[in-house]
């Protein structure tokens, strides 16, 4: 189920989300550094997010980006939206998925906008509960869109037809 999906093989586009300016205050006085949240997707059913940390602003985003290409996921999709009605849950992060007609477009915030699109999913409505953090976010609608199943997928884990599951 959970397959390694090899980066090289993908057209990937990358976006940052956030970057952060975090200081830790030590004997001499703050050391600054910065964090960098980077979403990539090949905007065709392969999604990905990365956190990169550094002392500078490109190196953290660098990372972030090394960071995105190790950790892809395959979503399923039906169409251009998604199979069905899904909450995506991470820490005190809660966001809503529903798939929504053709020519709805992408109703979403633009932490989860920013990841759906890269996950080429065109129509879809979304609503963040509870937690507005980046990166609680961020991760709440990978949760969400990794355990998104079409009828097939469900069929063949069942070892049963399509049509035995939609009766």
């Amino acid at each position: 189920m959970a397959r390694k999906i090899d980066p090289a093989t993908l057209d990937l586009k990358e976006v940052v989300v956030d970057v952060k300016s975090v200081s830790k205050t030590v004997k001499g006085g703050r050391v600054r550094k910065f964090t960098a949240l980077v979403v990539v997707g090949d905007e065709n059913g392969h999604v990905g997010y990365g956190l990169g940390k550094a002392a500078e602003r490109p190196e953290a985003v660098r990372k972030g980006m090394e960071d995105a290409k190790k950790n892809i996921i395959e979503v399923s999709l039906k169409g251009t939206t998604i199979p069905h009605e899904i909450v995506g849950e991470f820490g005190a992060g809660r966001v809503l998925l529903k798939p929504a007609a053709p020519g709805t477009g992408v109703i979403a915030g633009g932490k989860v906008r920013s990841v759906v699109e890269m996950a080429g999913i065109k129509d879809v409505r979304t609503k963040c509960l509870r937690s507005n953090n980046p990166t609680n976010v961020v991760k709440a609608t990978f949760e969400g869109l990794r355990n998104l199943r079409t009828v097939e997928d469900v069929a063949a884990i069942r070892n049963k037809t399509p049509e035995e599951i939609l009766k």
